[in-house]
């Protein structure tokens, strides 16, 4: 492959990891667009669901996930954690497609483009969304050169792929965010959870040997099985709380989030180990994207 082509940049935005950024800007924007008329009726009609705000907080998150992949893939190739061992998709700088230097440049473009698209969002939300803005750029780079090897990126996961865009989404459309948008952006964040749990999980030896000490090096391959599935019973589970805003949809379509997770985690333990388990990665990552769909659409009905 030419070095630093279309081709090798857009592989390594990592296009399949983007859907765990725009799930949870999605299941908010539902949640918002069905309290828009509750919220109108509290003012007396002020208030209305905003549509360039949203389209904002969606390209924030897209464009952030694209930041952390580029500043990932630049620091695993400097630290070695990318060898001829990986069992992980390629990755750009290890395999040579982009120069770390473009790697560098583009790193520097995305942090700023993302606080830039970010920027604007201020009109609606209050200047508070600078410091959230900022925190999502220092938190993308701490996640590869420090946290995620001390087992903290499950933690960081849920934090900026759950209660972060769906609670900040929500609150720049009515300037709050109630305790059933708290609940649902938790449960968004452990399923997405999943997708680090089982990269983790096919990389367990390399990251082992390199001292990369994750949460499934640290409770062993077996727990690790048992972590995936729970986190996606506890996330269904935490959607019940849609019973108490009298969302019957809301609360039952995610249960059918179930099925092919299951699936999916059967799969994984058939697997245990090896490339094979990228095929579990890529339904890992439609399986999310179908739990913000099923959770969404339960809301709107």
């Amino acid at each position: 492959m030419k070095t630093d082509s279309p081709r090798a940049w857009w592989l390594a935005s990592r296009p399949k990891t983007l859907t765990g950024a725009a799930a949870p800007v999605l299941l908010a924007l539902a949640l918002a667009w069905k309290d828009a008329p509750t919220y109108r009726d509290m003012t007396g009609g002020a208030v209305h669901f905003e549509w360039i705000p949203a389209l904002l907080c969606l390209l924030f998150a897209l464009m952030m996930q694209v930041d952390a992949n580029f500043i990932n893939d630049y620091f695993d190739c400097v630290n070695g954690v990318d060898g001829e061992e990986r069992l992980g998709p390629r990755r750009a700088c290890a395999q040579g497609w982009v120069t770390l230097p473009a790697m560098q440049r583009a790193i520097a473009f995305t942090t700023v483009a993302s606080l830039v698209l970010a920027l604007p969002t201020v009109l609606w939300g209050g200047w508070e969304l600078v410091f959230v803005g900022l925190l999502c750029a220092l938190f993308a780079f701490l996640y590869t050169t420090s946290l995620s090897r001390r087992g903290l990126g499950d933690v960081l996961v849920l934090v900026f792929f759950g209660i972060v865009p769906v609670c900040v989404t929500y609150y720049v459309q009515f300037h709050c965010v109630p305790t059933s948008v708290w609940v649902l952006s938790v449960a968004m964040g452990l399923v997405t959870d999943n997708l680090l749990i089982v990269n983790n999980y096919r990389d367990r030896e390399t990251d082992a040997q390199v001292g990369k000490r994750t949460l499934v090096v640290a409770i062993g391959a077996r727990a690790s099985e048992w972590l995936y599935l729970l986190t996606g019973f506890v996330g269904v589970a935490l959607c019940q709380w849609q019973w108490t805003e009298g969302r019957t949809w809301g609360a039952l379509l995610p249960v059918l989030y179930l099925i092919p997770h299951c699936l999916v985690w059967h799969r994984m333990v058939r697997i245990h180990q090896g490339r094979e388990l990228n095929k579990v990665l890529g339904m890992t990552s439609l399986n999310i994207l179908l739990f913000a769909l099923l959770a969404a659409v339960g809301t709107l009905l």
